[in-house]
């Protein structure tokens, strides 16, 4: 049992399938913003009170930055930037599903704190040639 154990003791392996997982699925989500503009992300901000100049921001946290993880360059600040992109998209658009469960019994903002906290595992984790 334990030979079979080691075959899936990758560290290395594992950072950079969880780096590329998570760069690819956020950049789903910054190509919507690609094509359809953020136009409903600045009313969002507008109506918290912030310069609507911020949901530009979007771009950075969906585009850029899991562009930056995905290849490798500024893993661990760009990993922090995914971070504070899924804050403030859940404390933008999700305040109100915070104690919220979905029809099947999961939790509303399993996604977004799936996002959060792969962001944050991987500037924790990762280590350039390591």
């Amino acid at each position: 049992m334990n030979n079979f154990l080691r075959f899936f003791h990758h560290p290395r392996a594992a950072m950079v399938l969880l780096r590329v997982t998570l760069a690819v699925l956020m950049l789903f989500h910054g190509w919507a913003k690609i094509t359809h503009g953020v136009g409903g992300i600045e009313s969002m901000v507008v109506r918290a009170g912030l310069p609507g100049w911020l949901a530009y921001g979007v771009y950075l946290g969906e585009v850029v930055a899991p562009l930056l993880v995905l290849v490798g360059l500024w893993v661990v600040p760009a990993a922090l930037v995914m971070a504070c992109s899924m804050l403030f998209a859940l404390f933008l658009a999700h305040t109100g599903q915070f104690l919220s469960l979905n029809g099947t019994g999961g939790w509303m903002l399993e996604l977004q704190a799936f996002f959060l906290i792969c962001s944050i595992v991987v500037a924790m984790g990762y280590s350039k040639g390591k």
